[in-house]
């Protein structure tokens, strides 16, 4: 795996796995007991905890990178075809 491909799937890869986890706890205000401000959207997420999901999906995209550019280097799975 070169350098442009192992940054391309990395990217894909934090991007995947940060959309995943963006609507896991989140909870509007109505149901977290909390009235909706003016001018706010009532289905807002009330605490989104956006900075915890970036650093899980940059952790969780690190791990999922080794292990493709293990498998790759590894020749357990190899998309070249073979020399004759």
């Amino acid at each position: 795996m070169g350098i442009t491909s192992g940054i391309v799937v990395y990217v894909i890869a934090w991007w995947l796995i940060f959309f995943m986890a963006l609507p896991i706890g989140v909870r509007p205000p109505h149901e977290a007991g909390e009235a909706v401000e003016a001018g706010h959207e009532p289905g807002a997420p009330v605490k989104p905890r956006i900075w915890m999901k970036a650093l899980a999906a940059t952790i969780l995209a690190g791990i999922l990178w080794l292990i493709m550019f293990f498998v790759l280097e590894a020749d357990i799975i190899s998309f070249r075809t073979p020399k004759a």
